[in-house]
């Protein structure tokens, strides 16, 4: 059996004490809804091979990266009354990343990358508290938020829509269900202007936006258009994982 030395849950004792790690990854995703068709994992499987995939190329172009288990508990807090979907209070995130970063200042590596999955998880913020608190230099990325996705979908949604289930099409096709089985992903907008338009904001009450917890139709997802935006996803992460590894943290502005 082959295992990929990027990635630490695969990997030995005698393979982690031999590699100088430069950059390690966190995936974090969620346990929730995702309409008829996905499953409760779907952020959290996308987020592991999205990682796993930049994480490869950029081993390939010789940065020392390693990719850590995905978080499967996400922020949830609106979908409380939806059975089984499990919240993790962004209080309770912020204790287990100053965890997880302390353990990884110790053993001397000192870059981490959050790559998010979920939309309700927001880590901008703990990061400007948790930074001025250790000399693990701290980022985070959206991976659905990279590139032009609308050159590639019609309707882009933001929960189990034409998107994600294509993106789920082409990294675990085996567990999407037919998208027949799916629902149309309507979604009931704000009454209150500023909050419909997007200049105001404040969480969602799930149940009262979405009778089938999708937010977008997934009717013109394939595995093809999957297959393009993951592609350009993971070129993009991966870049950034090889600029980052090179990169001096205490020489990170330049002038242009």
């Amino acid at each position: 059996m082959s295992t990929r030395p990027y990635i630490l849950a695969e990997s030995t004792w005698k393979t982690v004490n031999a590699t100088a790690y430069e950059v390690a990854v966190l995936p974090w995703g969620a346990t929730e809804a995702h309409n008829y068709h996905l499953p409760y994992a779907t952020d959290t499987i996308q987020c592991d091979a999205l990682a796993a995939e930049a994480a490869q190329r950029a081993w390939e172009r010789g940065a020392r990266v390693v990719v850590l288990p995905t978080v499967p508990f996400g922020v949830n807090t609106g979908q409380l009354d939806i059975k089984l979907c499990l919240n993790m209070n962004p209080a309770t995130q912020a204790a287990l990343l100053a965890d997880l970063t302390h353990a990884l200042e110790t053993q001397g590596i000192r870059k981490l990358v959050i790559l998010n999955g979920h939309g309700g998880n927001d880590f901008r913020q703990m990061i400007r508290e948790l930074q001025p608190r250790t000399a693990v230099f701290l980022s985070s990325i959206n991976w659905y938020k990279i590139g032009d996705a609308k050159s590639i979908f019609s309707d882009l949604g933001d929960h189990a829509g034409e998107l994600e289930t294509s993106v789920m099409m082409h990294v675990a096709g085996g567990m999407v269900r037919p998208l027949e089985e799916a629902g149309d992903g309507h979604e009931r907008r704000w009454s209150i202007g500023g909050l419909r338009e997007g200049w105001a904001w404040a969480p969602r009450r799930w149940t009262e936006v979405s009778a089938d917890t999708g937010t977008g139709n997934p009717a013109l997802a394939t595995r093809e258009k999957g297959a393009r935006y993951a592609d350009l996803v993971t070129t993009k992460v991966a870049d950034y994982l090889v600029e980052l590894a090179a990169a001096d943290t205490a020489a990170l502005y330049v002038d242009e």
